[in-house]
C-alpha cells in the first residue's frame, strides 16, 4: 500500500502532461463560442462619440453584419485597422465598431486621425458587452444573420486569408439566405 502512495505523483504528473500535451495541437483562432446560434445579447451602452446617447441592440438594423472589438491600446487591432477601412469602402456589410476597454478620447482621436471603417461606433468601457458575449481580446470578430442570431466568432486580427477563405464565403451565404427570407 506505501508503495502505491508514491506512484500518486507520478501519476497526477502524467495526466497533466497528457492533457498539456494535447493543448499544443488546438488553434488559438478558433474559439468556441456558446452564443453561436443564439441571438445577440441585450446591451445599453453608449454612443463612441456621444456620450450619453444609448445604443442598444433594437439599434442594429436586421441585416447580415459584422461586430468588431478593437481598441487603441491594442497592436493587432493596429494591423487589421486598414483592411476593416477597405471593407467598409466596398459596402458589403455593415461593420460595427465595439470600442473595448479603452478611452473614450484616445478612441475618438485614433478613428479621426486613421480613419472610421465602422457603421457605428459603441463604447464598452468597462467590457460588459464583451463579457457578455465572452470577447478574451481584441481583436474579436463576430458575424450577425439578419434575425440577430450570432452566426460565428472570429478571434485575431482580420486579414485578406481569413476574409477570403473563412468570413466572406460565409457572409455571402448569410446574405443569400436573407434575400430567401424577404430581408435586405
Amino acid at each position: 500500500m506505501k508503495k502505491l502512495v508514491l506512484f500518486i505523483p507520478l501519476a497526477i504528473f502524467l495526466g497533466m502532461g497528457i492533457f498539456l500535451y494535447q493543448g499544443l495541437f488546438l488553434n488559438p483562432k478558433v474559439l468556441d463560442s456558446a452564443l453561436e446560434g443564439k441571438p445577440l445579447p441585450a446591451f445599453q451602452l453608449e454612443r463612441l462619440e456621444t456620450p450619453g446617447e444609448l445604443v442598444t441592440e433594437k439599434d442594429l438594423p436586421a441585416k447580415v453584419s459584422m461586430i468588431n472589438f478593437w481598441a487603441t491600446w491594442c497592436p493587432a487591432c493596429k494591423y487589421e485597422h486598414p483592411y476593416l477601412l477597405m471593407l467598409s469602402k466596398r459596402n458589403i456589410l455593415p461593420i460595427y465598431g465595439i470600442n473595448y476597454r479603452d478611452e473614450r478620447v484616445l478612441a475618438v482621436k485614433e478613428l479621426r486621425t486613421q480613419g472610421d471603417p465602422y457603421t457605428m461606433n459603441i463604447f464598452d468601457k468597462d467590457g460588459r458587452m464583451g463579457l457578455d458575449l465572452g470577447v478574451y481580446g481584441a481583436p474579436e470578430t463576430f458575424i450577425v444573420d439578419h434575425n440577430g442570431i450570432i452566426r460565428y466568432r472570429y478571434a485575431g486580427p482580420i486579414d485578406q486569408t481569413v476574409w477570403t477563405q473563412t468570413l466572406y464565403p460565409m457572409i455571402q451565404q448569410l446574405q443569400a439566405e436573407a434575400k430567401l427570407d424577404g430581408a435586405s
